[in-house]
């Protein structure tokens, strides 16, 4: 059965042609259901849109009104249409992701130059904050991803780990030689720590850890940025709890040393996170598939 929608198509088509027969070859269809069609919307419209002539057929007065409607009508679709594929294509749009500083800078950035690369069209919006608050900005719609630290106990969340990470205790100049042998975490814990604010997933991974093994502890400072535990250990404040990962460019410098430890923190992962019941644009598909190509060693 023609759809209303089809029946103005062909409404368009007959109009601009003036002519049943070109209308037809247009659409691909034979001079009889054009005709039809013509002939099952007037009676739904119950008016006459055309002057049928030897010669062809022009519209009545009520069918031109009608025809600038239904002609502006599907223009608007035709362009939504395009506008659609465009999005496809990535020819067009935004990638909005949800992260914090730290793994933006240290993580983030060369996925942001792939894809950019890749489709220059498409226009970044950046949202900074903890894991929790990118949980929940994710699920109110303001951004499409996350990336942030794992791990995650959220049902509704789709989880993808990027990269494994270690927790390790680094120090300044200060504390060197005290530190020449490895320490257990319970003797770490008795020096004047530096760690991230509690509300750092980063932080409650960790200090969750400590609490399993029977270890409380009482830091000396709280920051809330990574930067800054390292920049707060360099000047020797304390002996800072930071990502190993994200602090090469300290120890490689030898600007801090790791403190050796007995017992490692287990691993933990960075990684892409989005709902799980909201289907992921083209835009965000293909940089989550960048991620991944990348870690597997594809780009």
């Amino acid at each position: 059965m023609i759809s209303k929608l089809d029946l103005y198509k062909v409404f368009c088509r007959v109009g601009k042609s003036e002519s049943f027969s070109k209308a037809a070859k247009d659409l691909y269809m034979t001079q009889p259901a054009v005709s039809q069609a013509i002939m099952q919307l007037e009676r739904e419209l119950d008016i006459r849109l055309f002057n049928r002539t030897p010669k062809g057929v022009s519209l009545t007065n009520e069918g031109s009104l009608l025809f600038e409607y239904v002609n502006s009508a599907i223009n608007l679709i035709d362009v939504g249409e395009e506008k659609i594929l465009e999005f496809k294509n990535l020819t067009t749009g935004e990638l909005k992701i949800g992260v914090g500083d730290t793994i933006s800078r240290y993580f983030l950035l060369p996925y942001l130059e792939v894809f950019h690369n890749k489709y220059p069209n498409i226009k970044f919006k950046i949202v900074n904050g903890t894991t929790l608050e990118l949980c929940s900005i994710l699920k109110s719609g303001e951004v499409d991803i996350a990336i942030c630290n794992f791990p995650l106990n959220d049902a509704t969340l789709e989880l993808r780990p990027c990269i494994d990470i270690h927790d390790i205790f680094v120090c300044g100049e200060k504390y060197k030689n005290i530190l020449s042998k490895p320490l257990s975490l319970d003797e770490v814990v008795k020096l004047p720590l530096i760690l991230l604010e509690t509300k750092s997933n980063s932080r409650r991974y960790v200090e969750d850890y400590l609490i399993s093994r029977g270890i409380k502890i009482s830091p000396e400072f709280e920051l809330g940025s990574h930067d800054l535990l390292l920049e707060f250990a360099k000047i020797n404040l304390g002996i800072a709890c930071v990502t190993k990962e994200f602090s090469q460019e300290y120890l490689n410098k030898g600007l801090l040393y790791e403190v050796q430890l007995n017992e490692e923190i287990p691993k933990r992962n960075i990684g892409v996170c989005f709902l799980k019941s909201v289907s992921l644009s083209p835009a965000s598909t293909k940089f989550v598939e960048i991620i991944e190509n990348k870690q597997a060693g594809v780009f």
